[in-house]
């Protein structure tokens, strides 16, 4: 994983954000060969974890993709409950308030798994949700993490 990824969950973690690795760098943490260039969480969507996400947010410079001057996410973006595409210092972050089908983080976080990586503590999507989540999606980059997703599950399984 990126050394960028890794300063932006880091980042996430010591402001106590409730959240999960999900899309390409979870697939990436299982073991799928996939190639990402941003970083997905699902995050929490309530205003204790908004305010956390915004002291986050200022340690790591974020700030909206594509805007001339800079704009800078509030509370009210994070409470919406939508997708939040940020740049920051680190890389690219995007901030989910659901994934799939209006799977929200209540939803899945029985289904995440604690990873550690570099000292840091962090939730990822669990494998066989992944699986689903890519399935459901249906897109044809979906498709092709699916297939390696897949292939992992079946090396895991023994098969």
């Amino acid at each position: 994983m990126s050394p960028s990824f890794q300063t932006i969950l880091a980042a996430l973690q010591r402001h106590g954000v409730e959240f999960a690795v999900v899309g390409g760098v979870a697939a990436v943490l299982h073991g799928a060969p996939v190639t990402t260039f941003d970083l997905d969480t699902l995050v929490r969507v309530d205003e204790k974890n908004a305010d956390r996400l915004l002291a986050a947010f200022d340690e790591i410079n974020a700030r909206y993709r594509g805007h001339a001057p800079p704009l800078k996410p509030v509370r009210e973006d994070i409470l919406a409950g939508k997708h939040l595409l940020l740049m920051t210092d680190a890389g690219p972050l995007d901030v989910l308030g659901f994934i799939g089908r209006d799977d929200r983080y209540e939803d899945l976080c029985t289904r995440f798994e604690t990873v550690r990586l570099e000292g840091v503590d962090f939730s990822i999507l669990g494998l066989d949700e992944l699986i689903r989540q890519k399935r459901a999606m249906g897109r044809e980059k979906d498709l092709i993490a699916l297939r390696l997703l897949e292939a992992v599950k079946r090396e895991r399984e023994g098969e």
